[in-house]
């Protein structure tokens, strides 16, 4: 195998194509793992492109791939072992990626297939505040077909990981699939757990050098003069480095890179497909939706989400001397110490608020919720663990969260109303939904969990003090301006100003907040509408013995449902007994009749109709036993005085039909096989069918005249 290798790297990258033909997938990886250790980076350079995307599949979803999405352990055990292997941060895969960084090579990744806001930013000049695309856009030349990102191969890699989740999200599923026992989820959690270690340091990159180093990405001059969004952050590693005269000097910073590098690809993939402008745009139900997450999607961002918390919690207690502090912290513990206020907080909170506005209102919302829920509570995931004791009681939330839960106070109250939007408009009488509710529930009535959202609302609603040090500062957002690494001075660091300026800057300075203990979230349901769903919302019976309509109003176009009578209608708590309120004769063709007979006798009966109409009024309007008889066989008095049940138009009138003959019902096959069964339990006594004829008629007569006398009102041939 090697030996053929010894050739151009095109018929290198040639070889390999046939051989993803012609060999199986273990044997395939196994001949690349030699190739990438035997293979020089200057011929690896040209395969690692097309490397890349046979594994992730193209950007156009045109190309699968491995489709480690749907690779398990379970149907695959062979490939789902092989894959991981060789994508292991350890394995053959990323060898070959730090092999090309050592030599700075630099690959082409298209700018339209970037989140849309990111999208939209660079290709009107505006520089996005991500310190991700700083340095890295390049215009197309003379001819070109595009703008482009210049990226270091570990970029690369893993930009194609990451938004593989949304490209490939179409490919064909053959069987049921899940999510969090792929191979995709398993890397995921791989590659968090190598590069934001709770535990120690980041592994050092494997080095074909012995003692040698992989260098960070050098800066690069922009092609083109950008606008910035305003006060941008540099690379936490520049900023670390900035005073060092060499970035060998430090091997603490040069690992760095790849965590923030992961962390923000990661982020900017899957959760900045939405602007802080085009979520507002979103609220307009004219404008159409523009990226729709999956549920795996939802999935995997809920195990960032939690690793986040971990990575987070997992920062060393800080020294009392502040000074002591500044020598002694390392990046990594910098990193943590900002990690969620500085990447993920706000364009979570916009991907979040797009979710609970948009999901469908299916128990697949289960996976956004928790989520969310798995957001709320950083506790969960934070190393110490609840003290044992005999009796089982809810755990507190301890007092060091309330920073935490007042820099988020929107991620609690504001998705919570959301929340509570949903619900109205959701079948509580499903389980699943039901459940949904429970949790959250039971999420929010920890102990002690309220009082702290109450008190980051009262922080919030403190009127702003005019401070000659602060009048002037505007209220910024962490990802656009100031530094995370260096801390404000006390006097302008108070928990007030923290929660205000969490809020303006994800929602603007003329955002009207609803608080959450307020009157006007109280009032989504008012007290009229609570008091009736406490007493099952239309389980009582009115005056006809008859189950009360859905809340209702009276319009000029008829009835218009309340929102609690949605609620009530949605829960199946009341329902309008909808009826067909026209001719009879004309109903649509039941499953139970015969098309032929019903086509055949309704000619006929509107032929007598039509011939003794006359006849026929004037035998019902005779007021002794002849017309009471025939006002029981030929008049329908429910059709005329039927109360209306639905919410149809005021100005639909009922129709009085009048005297007429109904022959419809002989095309029921139930009538007709009771008639049949008559014939033949007759022909056990020796009647013919004649007789059997006569006696039935004969029987039906005396059973007509004896309902004449008692019940005249009562109509036996309403079908």
């Amino acid at each position: 195998m090697a030996g053929v290798y010894l050739q151009q790297p095109s018929y290198l990258l040639a070889t390999l194509k046939a051989d993803c033909i012609n060999k199986p997938f273990a044997q395939r990886c196994h001949d690349l793992e030699t190739v990438i250790e035997e293979f020089p980076a200057k011929e690896l350079h040209g395969i690692f492109p097309w490397l890349v995307e046979s594994i992730f599949g193209s950007l156009d979803g045109t190309i699968v791939g491995w489709n480690l999405r749907c690779l398990q352990g379970r149907t695959n055990p062979t490939e789902y072992s092989v894959a991981l292997d060789f994508l292991d941060p350890s394995g053959p895969m990323m060898k070959l990626v730090y092999k090309l960084q050592a030599e700075e090579y630099r690959y082409d990744f298209p700018v339209s297939y970037l989140p849309g806001p990111v999208k939209a930013s660079i290709q009107e000049q505006v520089l996005p505040e991500c310190s991700l695309y700083h340095n890295k856009v390049q215009f197309p030349s003379s001819g070109g077909l595009g703008l482009n990102l210049a990226l270091n191969p570990f970029e690369y890699y893993m930009f194609y990981f990451a938004i593989s989740l949304i490209t490939q999200k179409n490919s064909p599923i053959t069987q049921h699939i899940s999510p969090s026992n792929s191979a995709y989820f398993i890397l995921v959690d791989t590659y968090l757990k190598c590069f934001l270690p709770t535990e120690g340091s980041v592994l050092p990159p494997p080095s074909s050098n012995p003692g040698g180093a992989i260098p960070s990405p050098t800066p690069r001059t922009p092609a083109v003069p950008f606008t910035s969004y305003g006060m941008h952050h540099t690379s936490l590693l520049k900023r670390h480095i900035a005073h060092q005269p060499s970035v060998n000097a430090d091997p603490a910073s040069q690992e760095i890179w790849r965590s923030e590098t992961l962390l923000q690809i990661f982020v900017e993939m899957w959760l900045h497909h939405y602007s802080l402008e085009m979520y507002q745009k979103m609220q307009s139900p004219h404008v159409k939706e523009s990226f729709k997450p999956t549920e795996e999607h939802v999935l995997v961002v809920r195990l960032l989400v939690k690793h986040l918390h971990a990575f987070s919690n997992s920062l060393k207690p800080e020294p009392l001397s502040p000074s002591a502090h500044s020598h002694t912290a390392s990046p990594l513990e910098e990193f943590k110490r900002v990690v969620i206020p500085r990447f993920v907080q706000q364009k979570l909170y916009i991907f979040l608020q797009h979710c609970f506005g948009h999901w469908p209102l299916d128990a697949s919302f289960r996976a956004v919720l928790e989520m969310w829920l798995s957001y709320l509570q950083p506790w969960r995931y934070a190393p110490e663990k609840p003290p044992q004791t005999a009796e089982v009681l809810p755990r507190s939330v301890p007092e060091k969260w309330a920073a935490f839960i007042q820099e988020n106070l929107l991620m609690y109250t504001k998705l919570f109303v959301g929340f509570l939007n949903r619900t109205l408009r959701t079948d509580l009488v499903s389980p699943k939904n039901a459940l949904m509710v429970f949790r959250v529930a039971k999420v929010f009535a920890q102990p002690n969990l309220a009082e702290m959202i109450l008190k980051g609302e009262q922080l919030f609603l403190e009127p702003e003090l005019v401070i000659p040090h602060r009048q002037h500062r505007l209220f910024m957002s962490p990802t656009l301006g100031g530094s995370f690494l260096s801390s404000w001075p006390p006097t302008i660091t108070d928990a007030s100003f923290k929660v205000k300026s969490h809020v303006y800057s994800l929602e603007g300075q003329d955002f009207q907040y609803k608080q959450m203990f307020g009157t006007e979230v109280r009032n989504l349901l008012s007290e009229a509408q609570l008091n009736q769903m406490m007493m099952k919302c239309g389980t009582a019976q009115d005056e006809n013995g008859k189950k009360q309509l859905p809340d209702c109003i009276e319009s000029e176009n008829g009835l218009i449902l309340t929102p609690l009578g949605r609620y009530q209608m949605i829960n199946g708590l009341r329902r309008f007994d909808v009826r067909y309120q026209g001719d009879t004769e004309l109903q649509p063709i039941r499953s139970y009749e015969n098309a032929t007979l019903v086509r055949l006798l309704y000619r006929l009966s509107s032929a007598l109709n039509e011939r003794f109409a006359e006849r026929m009024d004037m035998l019902c309007s005779r007021e002794d036993f002849v017309g009471r008889f025939c006002r029981y066989h030929l008049t329908n008095p429910h059709l005329a005085h039927r109360i209306r049940y639905s919410p149809a138009v005021k100005d639909g009138t009922n129709q009085n039909w009048g005297p007429r003959i109904s022959l419809r019902f002989l095309a029921s096959y139930r009538t007709l096989v009771s008639l049949l069964m008559l014939y033949f339990i007759a022909s056990w006594f020796y009647i013919g069918p004649v007789g059997c004829t006569f006696i039935i008629l004969f029987s039906y007569f005396l059973y007509a005249v004896i309902m004449t006398f008692f019940f005249e009102a009562w109509k036996p041939h309403e079908h």
